[in-house]
Parts: C-alpha cells; structure tokens; sequence
C-alpha cells in the first residue's frame, strides 16, 4: 500500500513521511498531479498561510486531479494542521480566500475571537465529539496532541466534527465527512498518540 505525501511546497513533508514510514507503511512524496493515481491513501500536509497554500495547489495543478481522487474515487484522504483548513469552504487569513470546498464551513482568525496568545501553540487533549476509527485502540488519557496554529476551524455541519479544544473558544479540531478526514493538529509531532492515529488511518 502506497501513502502518498502531497508536496505543494508548504512544510513539512519530511516529518509526515518519516513518522509513516516508522509505523511500517510506505510513504512517498507526491511531486506532481499524475502520480496520485499510485496513492491507496493521501495525505495533504502543511505549515504556512492559507492563501499560499491554494495559490501553489492551483499553480501546481493538483486541485481537479485531487478533486477526482477524493471525491469520485473516496481514496481516504486526511489534511494536517494546515492542510487540514484547506478542505473547508473560506479561510479569514489575509482577507476571504477559497478552499478546496470538501468540507463545508470555515476557517477563522483566532486573534478577532480571543485574547489569549495567538499563535495557539503546545499540548492539548481533545474532547471527542463522536467515535472514530483513527481513535481506534488509544486511551482516554492518551488524547493529547501537539498544536501550533493562529486560524481555527468552524465546520458547519456538527456531525462531521470528531473532537474539539477550548482555547478562549470551541475549536474544531479533528473532522471526518465520508472518506475525509482533518487534524489541525501535528499527530506526526504528537509521540505515541499521534503515530497511532497515523496508523489507523493507514489502516483504514
């Protein structure tokens, strides 16, 4: 099996790919559209501004043959931290700017909504919303994840929200809707928690 890595030049695909390969599945690095058809699972990473991010995926190409792969052929497909923010609807970061749309909802400015620290950055333990297979087999007392993020998500449909965090407000922060999954937090940085997770997500 074949997880494919999507590199559309916003960070850290080494650390994604390491922490897959780690688990005992096969990573590879997703260059261009037409190697996605090789892929049995993606995953779209990212750290950086929302606006680059789909500026470079629609520069690159990607986004019609992503569009074929996760929402005509349901290859199970997972957006980390920023890549998860770009399945949604919009994105307040540096003015409204379109996402892919897989998800409906959108993605807010924590600055306007808070006044704790922004960026939200370090250790938080979720608060489940609904069962999960990428839950599957970790504990109650293990659900903590590593963060680092200024702009949160909103989906607008609660039924497509696994878990949430409360930073000043109620953050969605792990979704899933069909074969669609999203993390806004780093499970490749989040030790054994987030290496399992990874896992079962492979293993979906």
């Amino acid at each position: 099996m074949k997880v494919g890595v999507v590199n559309y030049g916003m960070g850290n695909i080494a650390s994604v790919c390491n922490a897959i390969n780690f688990i005992g599945f096969e990573a590879s690095v997703i260059n261009s559209p037409n190697e996605l058809e090789k892929c049995d699972k993606i995953i779209l990473p990212g750290v950086g501004a929302f606006p680059v991010a789909m500026k470079n995926l629609n520069e690159l190409q990607f986004i019609e043959p992503l569009n074929k792969i996760v929402l005509i052929k349901k290859v199970p497909t997972i957006g980390l931290c920023l890549g998860m923010q770009l399945l949604f609807d919009d994105s307040e970061e540096h003015g409204i700017n379109k996402g892919l749309g897989w998800v409906k909802g959108e993605v807010k400015d924590l600055k306007k909504e808070i006044n704790l620290t922004v960026p939200h950055m370090g250790w938080n333990r979720l608060e489940i919303s609904k069962e999960s297979n990428l839950l599957s087999g970790i504990a109650e007392d293990e659900l903590d994840y590593y963060f680092v993020h200024s702009f949160y998500c909103k989906c607008e449909n609660n039924s497509n929200v696994i878990a949430t965090v409360d930073y000043g407000v109620k953050m969605d922060v792990m979704i899933q809707k069909d074969n669609i999954y999203g993390c806004q937090f780093h499970p490749e940085k989040s030790q054994k928690s987030g290496l399992e997770l990874l896992k079962n997500f492979c293993k979906i």
